[in-house]
């Protein structure tokens, strides 16, 4: 085990606000599901977002790709990353928790290591991660309750669907490793969103009819907050905090962001999550520690450096 690149404060800061970003989406999310519906929070989502980052793009003076194979790329990696996650934990917020959804959410990581297992050689299932997934899967059926699959209703399809979303996610990372590599991530990120545009746009329109404008002020708020700041400022947090705390140390922001959602849930909406809620995210937040190695690394290293 290759030992976590250290964090300077700054990079802990950074880590620690996009935590805070992506958990609060989830409020946000829930606050416009009340006026408009699933396709059209996914069309506010990408499309504002995707004209803020080609801002970024012309700021910065970077290359534009012009070959149809890459459009064609960005189209996929926008229907896998956004549109389909997006389209599913939006639907499934309008019948469970805002907390829940964002524990059901963190398991896009195992379903990370496993689609990366399946479709890269040099990405094997190892014994540790092997005990991490198994560990997450139990977080998850423990967070969902395997009696409510048994008596299967609404609020099950939800959690169903947030799952779906998590699996498109882990799809969508596989694709981005074997089609976009290479790319500035502003470049790459502004093309995935003008990619689900051209799905998301149309898609709305066709299944909840035009655009409304006649909204709330808070609703405009929550549109605003989870296009710009939590879909476009938060990717390009994310790649800062790539370059300086490394894709391993990245694996935190995975349990900093259900801790926010489930506070932000139960202080403005009133939410109360079930013990076996928690009782899954833990088991889930385990899982997770041992995906990222630190826990073992940790272990190791004190078995060779005992403390007198």
């Amino acid at each position: 085990m290759t030992p976590q690149m250290i964090l300077s404060p700054k990079a802990w800061s950074a880590l620690l606000l996009l935590g805070l970003l992506w958990g609060a989406s989830f409020l946000s999310i829930r606050v416009a599901l009340d006026e408009i519906g699933p396709a059209w929070v996914v069309a506010h989502r990408t499309f504002w977002a995707a004209l803020v980052l080609w801002v970024v793009v012309m700021a910065m003076r970077l290359p534009i790709p012009r070959g149809a194979r890459i459009w064609g790329a960005f189209f996929v990696m926008g229907l896998l990353n956004n549109v389909i996650p997006f389209g599913l934990m939006a639907w499934g917020q309008l019948h469970i928790e805002t907390g829940l959804t964002s524990i059901l959410n963190a398991a896009t990581a195992v379903f990370g290591v496993i689609a990366a297992a399946v479709f890269f050689a040099d990405e094997r299932l190892s014994l540790r991660k092997g005990v991490g997934v198994s560990l997450g899967f139990l977080g998850v059926a423990t967070a969902i309750g395997l009696e409510n699959l048994a008596r299967f209703d609404l609020r099950s399809a939800a959690q169903l669907a947030v799952i779906g979303g998590t699996v498109s996610y882990a799809l969508a990372a596989v694709w981005a490793r074997k089609k976009l590599a290479g790319l500035s991530p502003q470049v790459a990120a502004a093309g995935m969103l003008t990619g689900s545009s051209l799905i998301s746009v149309p898609a709305a329109f066709l299944i909840e009819g035009p655009v409304r404008l006649d909204l709330q002020a808070d609703t405009f708020l929550a549109i605003g907050y989870f296009s710009i700041i939590a879909t476009a400022g938060a990717y390009l947090l994310y790649y800062y905090v790539l370059a300086r705390a490394g894709s391993g140390n990245l694996m935190l922001v995975t349990l900093l962001i259900p801790p926010v959602a489930i506070l932000l849930g139960a202080w403005v909406l009133g939410e109360d999550l079930g013990a076996n809620a928690y009782a899954g995210f833990a088991l889930l937040a385990v899982g997770l520690m041992v995906l990222d190695g630190r826990a073992a690394h940790l272990l190791r290293r004190r078995q060779r450096d005992p403390v007198d």
